[in-house]
Parts: structure tokens; sequence; C-alpha cells
């Protein structure tokens, strides 16, 4: 069972969903738009660390090598993650609590909802 502050992931307080498909471009502007392409090149930098990690796998490598490497791509994510975190909360949070209306309680509950997330990587 999920209260007003928690949620399963992918669901959202009411009120609180991401912004609706509008403009030609489908969406509106996300948080991340203006490091958008950043962000892709970190994930396919990770992507491509990914692989080498199966490849270490496959030639056998020493255990403790790989689990370094693990460890390496792990905080990449959560550098992404992180970053991303922070896009949201200066852009879509802010933008809420500067309206002041009912629905920034449930956007920061949300943004909890999401840093627990952050936390449990």
């Amino acid at each position: 069972m999920t209260t007003a502050t928690e949620t399963r992931y992918g669901e959202y307080p009411p009120g609180c969903a991401p912004p609706a498909y509008v403009g030609a471009s489908g969406r509106t502007a996300r948080g991340y738009a203006s490091g958008r392409d950043d962000y892709l090149q970190r994930l396919r930098k990770i992507e491509g660390q990914v692989r080498g990690l199966q490849r270490m796998i496959e030639a056998d490598t020493w255990c403790p090598d790989v689990v370094t490497q693990v460890a390496s791509a792990t905080r990449a994510l959560q550098e992404v993650a992180v970053g991303l975190l922070n896009d949201h909360l200066r852009h879509c949070v802010y933008d809420a609590a500067r309206r002041s209306d009912a629905r920034c309680d449930e956007t920061l509950a949300q943004v909890a909802a999401t840093i627990r997330q952050v936390v449990r990587l």
C-alpha cells in the first residue's frame, strides 16, 4: 500500500504527473533538456563500460578487476541519476514551489520518493 508521500515506481500523486504531450516536438521541455546531449553521451560511455564488463567475464578476467569496473559503471550511473534529480529540482520543483499551489506538496513528495530510489542504488 502506498501513501500520499510514497508511490510505486511509475505512479504519480494526483496532480503530479509529468507534463502532457504538447506541440510539434511531442513533449514539453524537461528539466534536463538543456543538458540532454551531455546525458546521452555519458550514458553511451556507460553502455561501453558495460559491454567491456561482458568481455571481461567472457575472457575470464580476475574477479577483483571485474568488480572494480562494476563499481565504476555503477558510480557513473549514480552520477547521471543525481544530475537528473538536480535538474528536476531546479526546473520542475522550483516551478511548482513558485506557483505555491496545492500541487507543490505533492511534487515535493514525488521528489522525496525519487531520492529514495536513488539512495537505494
